[in-house]
């Protein structure tokens, strides 16, 4: 520690900004030597998105800082942007950028017809209105980005946020088709909408297993490769639409979720597609 003692604070801040918001933190608590140059504004400039300037004059509620630490843990919450169409994010570990487009943000089936969707309040909810499915036979959900607006080089997910209202029906009939595009690269998968109860499952077995296995052996889509509703901390469910690799050029990015079975559906709440950096 001796060695570091000896350098410029500024050349300290420069050798910190290696490490990670979370190790400049801990640095504050190491030495009193190191805690100047770890709160610096030369080091927190440097985790901060270079468009960051940007990203706060959207901000829907002006956020207040006094120093460049203050505004990266100001930026580490989810915040509503862009008139409360979007949530952003920067993960605290890693710095990395994630954005939550609402409902509003979406391509839906007939998405403008109320006796196909209501836009409706949910206080659970952190947009002002999400998309209630009322009625429909066939169901799509899509949008696209650029992958401009994302941390470079690195791994994404896209996740469908969903609840599913009691009294639902036709959402787990069959496996809906989902899928990533950039630059032309398609990644399919198949991913369901819901979990089927345990009962529902035994009778559907008994009466459909057959028509069911004839139906997973054709299609190209392992079940491996199938995706579950997971729960999230926020009360909510997700869904993983699939992957991609954000790169260096500004790139469009086509994600979807297609449900093929043409049965009547209902009951299926939308809250948002969520695009956030995979840890390894």
């Amino acid at each position: 520690m001796s060695n570091i003692d000896t350098l410029p604070e500024d050349c300290v801040s420069s050798i910190l900004s290696f490490t990670s918001p979370a190790d400049a933190s801990r640095f504050c608590l190491v030495s009193s030597s190191l805690r100047s140059p770890a709160l610096s504004d030369l080091l927190w400039l440097s985790f901060l998105p270079d468009d960051y300037n940007h990203i706060v004059s959207r901000a829907l509620a002006p956020l207040l800082f006094s120093s460049k630490r203050d505004l990266f843990h100001a930026l580490s919450h989810p915040i509503l942007i862009d008139g409360g169409s979007k949530c952003f994010q920067l993960d605290k570990s890693s710095a990395k950028k994630s954005y939550i487009l609402s409902a509003t943000e979406l391509s839906l089936t007939r998405g403008n017809d109320p006796m196909a969707w209501s836009w409706i309040l949910m206080p659970e909810s952190r947009f002002s209105v999400v998309a209630r499915l009322r009625t429909l036979s066939s169901l799509e959900i899509k949008c696209k980005i650029r992958t401009g607006i994302l941390t470079p080089n690195t791994w994404y997910g896209a996740y469908l946020i969903v609840k599913v209202f009691q009294g639902a029906y036709g959402l787990d009939s069959a496996a809906s088709e989902v899928f990533v595009e950039v630059g032309g690269v398609v990644k399919k998968g198949e991913a369901y909408l819901c979990e089927k109860d345990e009962r529902k499952q035994k009778t559907e077995a008994l009466f459909y297993g057959n028509r069911r296995e004839m139906l997973e052996r054709s299609s190209a889509v392992t079940k491996e490769d199938r995706k579950y509703p997971s729960r999230r901390p926020d009360g909510w469910t997700e869904i993983e639409l699939g992957e991609f690799y954000s790169g260096e050029e500004d790139q469009e990015v086509k994600m979807s979720l297609r449900e093929v079975g043409y049965q009547l559906k209902a009951g299926l709440v939308v809250e948002g597609i969520q695009l956030r950096p995979k840890h390894a």
